[in-house]
């Protein structure tokens, strides 16, 4: 356990509202606006939501309609990735500054190990500090952070004082905190879980922390022994500087919901060909192919196929893709189709982060 012996300095970065702020950032109209990144009020998700909207219970992943009913006067605005990879790169860039152990999450949050780092400062919560501060000045953007023993923690810690804030966890103040945190917030403990611990009687780490590991292997299977140990403060994962791409997927979401097979042909056959050009960029290919189906209700469908050999051919994914689009009758009419591919040819090889582009 980390803290019997050399502790480990581990800061979490994670932008405020990054895709919101860069589109205030970028046009002073938005600023201090409740503005939503995708949908538009008609079809589509929000991929991200400012501050002032978020007042209204906007949120990423709700659907434009609903955000609009919760804010008339919320702003839609048309997501740009490559404007936001761009920035992310920069941030980055920043961060390799510091350390080389950086595992980077997704555009807007990052770990840092900086047990050793190039500064040779060994206080974390300064460096910590002094990354935020060179974030704002550069580029223009806040960001939180929070800084302890472990990944687990920071992650938790930096959610504590958002935005444009940070809290650090020494490693005598990890039990303290961990046991008087609201389960809820337990990084890990969805809303289903949290749900389910409150009816036992589980409201903070430290009524978790008195059940034994039998009792919640028995309530939440291979998952009591994660939250057995990490409300101890145990988490040994090691901040990973590369780390492997799972699966590639490229989806559409349609301005009109489709109702026959035939329609939806040419539509996967668009698909294939998006992820093809994603797969051969990277010279990546794998065996399991899984169609998306996103219905008019929004319920998900997924029907995975998986071959003996590596492809990364558009026509052969293309052809799997049909035979599971007609392996079952569809149960609505379909507002999203989506192609993944996973099962791949990476594991030994370095990382690809590929950032995946959605019609909102």
């Amino acid at each position: 356990m980390d803290t019997q012996g050399l502790q480990r300095k581990i800061i979490h970065i994670d932008m405020d509202a990054f895709y919101a702020s860069v589109e205030q950032m970028d046009n002073p109209l938005l600023r201090g606006k409740p503005i939503a990144v995708g949908g538009n009020g008609h079809r589509g998700v929000v991929a991200a939501a400012s501050y002032e909207a978020r007042k209204f219970g906007v949120r990423s992943a709700l659907s434009g309609v609903l955000a609009k009913k919760l804010c008339p006067e919320l702003l839609f605005v048309k997501p740009r990735f490559e404007r936001y990879k761009e920035i992310s790169k920069q941030i980055l860039n920043i961060f390799y500054e510091y350390t080389d152990l950086v595992e980077p999450l997704s555009l807007d949050e990052a770990y840092l190990d900086v047990t050793q780092n190039k500064k040779g400062n060994p206080s974390a919560t300064l460096l910590a500090q002094e990354i935020r501060k060179r974030i704002f000045d550069e580029i223009g953007l806040t960001a939180s952070a929070g800084i302890s023993i472990n990944k687990f923690i920071a992650k938790v810690a930096s959610d504590y004082h958002k935005p444009d804030g940070q809290k650090t966890v020494s490693g005598d103040q990890v039990i303290p905190f961990l046991e008087n945190l609201p389960i809820q917030k337990f990084h890990g403990v969805g809303k289903v879980t949290a749900e389910k611990m409150f009816q036992l009687g589980i409201f903070t780490g430290f009524e978790l922390k008195n059940k034994s590991l039998l009792f919640l292997e028995e309530h939440f299977g291979k998952s009591g022994v994660f939250y057995f140990n990490v409300v101890r403060g145990i988490h040994d994962s090691p901040v990973q500087a590369s780390r492997t791409t799972k699966s590639v997927a490229a989806e559409h979401t349609f301005d009109v919901n489709l109702s026959s097979e035939i329609f939806m042909l040419e539509k996967l056959a668009s698909i294939a060909h998006q992820l093809e050009k994603r797969l051969q960029k990277h010279h990546i290919s794998g065996k399991t192919i899984t169609l998306k189906i996103k219905y008019s209700d929004f319920s998900v469908q997924t029907r995975s196929k998986t071959i003996p050999y590596f492809v990364s051919d558009q026509h052969l994914i293309l052809e799997i893709s049909k035979e599971l689009l007609y392996q079952e009758r569809l149960k609505n009419s379909v507002r999203l189709l989506g192609i993944a591919l996973s099962n791949l040819n990476t594991e030994q090889k370095r990382v690809v982060a590929i950032q995946l582009q959605f019609d909102f």
